[in-house]
């Protein structure tokens, strides 16, 4: 496993470094959106209209915002269950979504999809969200704003920590890791 300090936007030579398991602090823009903003972005390009933002080598953060305290850019931020954006990630790898920030472990599809468009998937880790807030230097809601917390985010971060759980290549780091330790468990 390899430590890796990126920037976005992303290119095919960022993501195919990529391997599942690393780890990686990413920094500069991001946006972050929910199951609302994505429905809204899928329906959008399939009435075959563009999007309020061109996500195209970008990366999406699937994070819910608490309220901004006095000082802040933003409220304290968790990341949401990955796998609740899966009908709608594989449309948006299509589109050039090069990236996706979540928590957990995602579908078949979204192996393939990442695989096909050279994209790959993130886990922030649940707990740490007072970290992943300290991490965050700007935030602006640029689309969606009747959303509410839902609404979709702007966020300037530097140094945000990652997990490489989908990568390019069609590994799947929580499938090989339940792999690992149930073979270590059948040695016992």
């Amino acid at each position: 496993m390899a430590i890796h300090h990126l920037q976005t936007s992303l290119d095919d030579a960022a993501v195919l470094q990529l391997q599942a398991g690393d780890e990686v602090y990413l920094s500069g823009v991001i946006y972050m959106a929910r199951d609302a903003a994505h429905k809204r972005f899928v329906d959008t390009l399939n009435a075959g209209q563009t999007l309020p933002v061109d996500l195209r080598g970008q990366v999406v953060f699937y994070g819910g915002p608490g309220p901004a305290k006095p000082g802040h850019a933003i409220g304290v931020v968790a990341p949401t269950s990955a796998y609740r954006m899966d009908p709608y990630a594989t449309v948006l790898f299509d589109y050039g979504v090069r990236g996706a920030i979540g928590k957990g472990p995602r579908g078949a599809a979204i192996r393939s999809a990442c695989q096909q468009n050279r994209a790959v998937c993130f886990s922030a880790i649940g707990g740490i969200s007072a970290t992943l807030f300290a991490c965050i230097r700007s935030a602006e809601i640029i689309a969606y704003e009747d959303l509410k917390t839902e609404a979709v985010q702007r966020l300037v971060i530097e140094d945000f920590p990652l997990l490489v759980t989908n990568d390019a290549h069609g590994r799947d780091m929580y499938a090989e890791e339940v792999e690992k330790y149930r073979a270590l468990l059948n040695k016992a």
